[in-house]
């Protein structure tokens, strides 16, 4: 198999620390740029966790004695992490994919946009703002309802990804009142549960794994 392959890693049975977490994609990221293993993506849940981003405000920690707190080197701001949220990993060489940051991004939300219309959710993308949103109508006033369903926080060093993507599945969504989610107050958050939808993690674990290819062009192996 070819260098160049991605492998697949699935661990989201078991909550995986998130320190323990960043300190693994680290590792796997050295390893990647000196050509010594594969790129990879790796799937997780994590128990309860806000993470602050490298843009992170602190007055957007509203809870800071909820759950543990950890300042974290993606971009992004404040989000949280926790039992039945699908999160996954990309450790992927850009320098195969023409050194593109901003495309790499892009490919990302449409990776989760491509995942969730597998359980007839229209996944959209919304300017000047990160994530992946749903339209829920209009409320009694007439304004727009837009909630988010997935969070996007990437980091990049030396050509090679690290961070991802998290998918609310079914979590539970009061969890994201202790922080201002990607410091965005005006818009709430929602879930495939939230949504009607009772699609499982191995649902949307087996989705996400058929989506990348199409997105991504790789050849995949289990790990």
């Amino acid at each position: 198999m070819s260098i160049n392959s991605v492998e697949w890693k699935d661990s989201w049975e078991i909550p995986t620390d998130y320190g323990v977490a960043v300190s693994e994609m680290e590792r796997n990221i050295a390893t990647i740029r000196d050509g010594s293993t594969r790129q990879r993506v790796w799937l997780v849940e994590h128990p309860a966790i806000y993470t602050a981003g490298t843009a992170a405000q602190p007055a957007d920690l509203l809870e800071p004695d909820r759950f543990p707190v950890l300042q974290t080197g993606r971009g992004g701001q404040y989000t949280y992490h926790g039992p039945g949220q699908l999160v996954a990993y990309a450790m992927l060489d850009l320098t195969q994919r023409g050194s593109d940051v901003r495309k790499y991004v892009h490919d990302l939300e449409q990776w989760v946009i491509d995942t969730l219309a597998e359980f007839g959710v229209q996944g959209e993308r919304r300017e000047g703002r990160v994530g992946i949103w749903v339209d829920r109508g209009r409320d009694s006033n007439g304004n727009s309802i837009e909630v988010k369903i997935a969070a996007i926080g990437v980091r990049v060093r030396r050509w090679v990804t690290y961070h991802g993507i998290s998918i609310n599945v079914e979590p539970d969504l009061e969890h994201f009142s202790g922080i201002v989610p990607c410091g965005i107050q005006e818009h709430g958050v929602t879930s495939l549960l939230d949504l009607g939808i009772t699609a499982t993690m191995a649902d949307v674990a087996h989705a996400l794994r058929n989506k990348f290819e199409t997105v991504f062009e790789n050849k995949t192996i289990d790990v």
